[in-house]
């Protein structure tokens, strides 16, 4: 009985720690896909207005995609130099 016991221990302690070293690889993965959603979302708002113009429809656009982003991804900072509101 208490060789049972010890093994369920074992593999217990063993599926917890591979359950919790993998959760911060997916907090860094989804980090990670953020700032690179924010940053293209930037980027098209640029190339909208260069090509378009600053209150053409295609920026209005590419403005509330880069709102949605930001909104969807809270962690990443905002750029001021790429802040559509100020301009």
């Amino acid at each position: 009985m208490t060789r049972i016991i010890r093994m369920l221990c074992i593999v217990l302690l063993t599926i917890v720690g591979l359950v919790g070293s993998s959760l911060p690889t997916r907090a860094d993965d989804h980090h990670d896909r953020c700032v690179r959603r924010v940053h293209q979302a930037e980027e098209n708002l640029r190339d909208a207005v260069a090509k378009h113009g600053e209150d053409s429809r295609e920026a209005r656009k590419r403005r509330a995609q880069l709102d949605q982003a930001h909104h969807d991804c809270p962690d990443v900072e905002h750029h001021d130099d790429h802040d559509h509101d100020q301009h």
